[in-house]
């Protein structure tokens, strides 16, 4: 056998996926919708279509120079809601998906870097309307995922995300378990963040 020839193969094998995996994550795919597109809204705050996963339209600032995120990503949505809805201003304005989830936090116990209360997935405490929920990192996904709780009742929660690829909805429903007091969302949620002063949104159930 020809390792040689064996080697190139692999090494442009590797090349093609890496190639048709940019292609696809980078560029909008689906014909019928246009990037930066308003696509949903929730409690007035706007959700817009991104194409591909990866694509990027620049970083939406503030006025004053403060970091919503990169347009239209996941996180620049939950970053967006939480300071137009309850003028929610992160310390740590930067930062993946994965990173809204602090694993060295206790539960109940406040999340320095986005001055939030977190929750983890699993525990005593179930999530609540307008709370931001992280997702782990996946094979395809290595930065993790964050929506804003739309709905919950007693066996699923809702949310509303941005970004979640071409041909995805900006709704979800993921299951929910609560087995011995303890809310385990599906979907590999690592857990949910909410602001420390009492929500003005009412639980509501998913519809």
């Amino acid at each position: 056998m020809n390792w040689r020839r064996v080697a190139v193969a692999a090494a442009a094998l590797a090349g093609l996926a890496g190639a048709g995996y940019w292609a696809v994550t980078c560029f909008n795919l689906n014909p019928t919708r246009e990037v930066g597109a308003v696509v949903d809204e929730f409690n007035g705050v706007k959700v817009y279509y991104n194409g591909g996963v990866n694509n990027s339209e620049g970083r939406n600032l503030y006025r004053d120079g403060y970091n919503l995120g990169i347009k239209y990503q996941c996180v620049e949505f939950v970053k967006r809601y939480y300071f137009e809805r309850f003028s929610h201003r992160m310390p740590d304005p930067y930062g993946h998906a994965r990173d809204f989830y602090d694993p060295q936090t206790a539960q109940g116990a406040l999340n320095g870097k986005r001055a939030l209360v977190q929750y983890r997935n699993g525990q005593d405490e179930k999530p609540k309307v307008d709370d931001l929920i992280v997702f782990a990192p996946t094979l395809f996904n290595p930065y993790g995922h964050v929506a804003i709780v739309a709905g919950v009742s007693d066996r699923e929660v809702e949310i509303v995300q941005q970004n979640p690829g071409p041909f995805a909805d900006s709704r979800a429903r993921l299951a929910m378990d609560a087995t011995g007091g303890r809310w385990t969302v599906a979907n590999g949620a690592l857990g949910w963040l909410r602001p420390a002063a009492a929500s003005p949104s009412a639980v509501s159930e998913p519809h």
